[in-house]
């Protein structure tokens, strides 16, 4: 009697700071999970960059270790698929050797010519549904036409690190769909490249990779098989951003569920049918497929502040075997709303809804009967209220947000499970398990190589270990905090340009 090998497609996940692999079977289970951590660099203040080459090779070498594990399981590897962080930008002479550093999401320099683009040239977000922040490679290529000119004139074309991957394993300059998407420079009613947003950047269709559907099935170069250690006839699916996919990795694919995340920085997504805008520029809008695209909003302040606490506030807990554990117990003696204390959590400014470089972080409402324990709180609750504010810009974009699932490191935390929950005012699930990005990529990858029927098949995957409900007192009072918490963004505006230009 014969068996048939498992059949399972490898998710490659290229992320900010490291490089994941691993072969995922349409049940879900995960083999031969393989990560590669390479540096994110700051040369100067407000930048964050990598080396290109550093990348490459560890997204290579995760992969080639993800396939070698496979076959000694042996499972039957049906092919690769890509999932990619977003928002890069990497500048290539004649020869494609790059010019530039890869210039990442996180890299603050264009922070002035995002600003000058929201106030001229607003109507840019709606048609390509790219926030103008200093995050798009939109911004980021007016930096170098207005900055670096010369450097500039040298490039002969302009990619980003998903390109680059794919370059180095097939030989083609192609990028997907949902990556071009946030780039700003896609239209979203075409998902061709938008004329006005070229000419603003100063860039040739000619200069920039071509297009192509996320489930676009390419065959890997004699030189790309040899450095994963694989046979030339293995299938590379050209796979999505790490934020759609990450939506296919807690199975929110349905209408009405979001995905929650927050590590370091955070999210909230929502899976959608057609693309949409709200009026007031506070989401995004990214492509997955033709027929899918995902709408909400990223936070820089996540797990970040947590860690800001612990330095700045409670150094001596450093010293514990679980300095998170202990900042939490201290943050569970305040009460909820911390007795009329708020923090605007914005250490490393902010993203949705504002979209600005401008905000820092602030306590306000602080008298002489609050502890640490109330700043503690405070922060944490800043983070959830950021969330809220992402819900609400959500639903004013005419989206239904009926259930909510959420990962990340935060979830460790019975505490602040119950305070996100409490804060945006509905029940959260948590899924089984922290598939991610990584699983996203590999079911589109199925779905393209005919593994599975749908990717909506992850819904049905991905089991909820808990659901929590709101406390029905901390839902009310975090309620009636949140327009204080809003309006304290415009209050202090002025005061966060003063401070800025000092």
């Amino acid at each position: 009697m014969t068996t048939t090998a498992p059949v399972v497609v490898v998710g490659i996940d290229i992320g900010t700071t490291s490089a994941k692999a691993g072969a995922f079977d349409a049940d879900g289970r995960e083999t031969g999970s393989t990560e590669i951590a390479y540096p994110l660099t700051a040369p100067r203040p407000g930048w964050a960059v990598q080396e290109p080459g550093v990348v490459v090779d560890a997204v290579v070498a995760a992969t080639r270790q993800a396939l070698a594990a496979a076959r000694a399981a042996g499972l039957d590897v049906a092919g690769l698929s890509c999932s990619t962080a977003m928002h890069s930008l990497i500048g290539l002479g004649d020869d494609d050797a790059p010019l530039t550093d890869i210039v990442t999401w996180a890299d603050q320099r264009a922070a002035p010519q995002a600003e000058r683009l929201r106030r001229e040239r607003p109507e840019l977000h709606g048609a390509t549904g790219t926030p103008l922040h200093p995050m798009a490679p939109l911004t980021k290529l007016v930096w170098f036409r207005e900055e670096e000119p010369a450097r500039r004139a040298r490039a002969a074309r302009w990619v980003g690190v998903k390109e680059l991957i794919v370059h180095r394993l097939t030989g083609a300059w192609l990028t997907d769909h949902s990556t071009a998407s946030g780039t700003g420079l896609l239209a979203l009613g075409t998902l061709e490249y938008h004329d006005d947003a070229l000419a603003v950047a100063g860039v040739r269709r000619e200069q920039l990779p071509d297009v192509a559907p996320s489930k676009h099935i390419m065959s890997l170069s004699a030189d790309g098989a040899k450095a994963l250690g694989c046979p030339p006839d293995l299938p590379l699916v050209l796979g999505a951003g790490d934020g759609p996919l990450a939506n296919l990795g807690v199975g929110a694919t349905r209408p009405g569920v979001a995905a929650c995340s927050i590590g370091t920085s955070g999210a909230l997504r929502l899976m959608v049918e057609k693309p949409v805008v709200d009026r007031k520029g506070r989401v995004f809008c990214y492509a997955l497929t033709e027929d899918r695209w995902v709408v909400g909003g990223a936070i820089n302040n996540g797990g970040v502040v947590l860690r800001w606490i612990r330095d700045a506030l409670t150094p001596e807990l450093g010293a514990d075997d679980d300095p998170e554990t202990e900042l939490m117990n201290l943050a569970a003696q305040a009460p909820p709303g911390s007795d009329r204390l708020v923090m605007l959590p914005y250490l490393l400014s902010e993203r949705a809804p504002h979209w600005s470089t401008l905000p820092r972080g602030a306590y306000v409402g602080l008298t002489r009967g609050h502890r640490r324990e109330h700043l503690v709180r405070a922060a944490i609750e800043g983070v959830c209220q950021q969330m809220a504010l992402v819900l609400a810009s959500l639903r004013d974009a005419g989206n239904a947000v009926d259930e909510i699932r959420a990962t990340g490191g935060f979830a460790r935390s019975a505490l602040w499970r119950q305070m996100l929950c409490d804060t945006l005012g509905q029940p959260v699930g948590f899924p089984d398990g922290h598939q991610g990005s990584g699983f996203g990529a590999a079911l589109l990858g199925m779905e393209a190589l005919g593994a599975i029927g749908s990717f909506d098949r992850a819904a049905e995957l991905i089991a909820l270990d808990e659901v929590r409900e709101p406390d029905p007192g901390a839902a009310e009072t975090y309620k009636k905090m949140l327009p204080v918490f809003d309006g304290l963004y415009d209050a202090l505006a002025p005061a966060f340009a003063q401070l800025r230009d000092l």
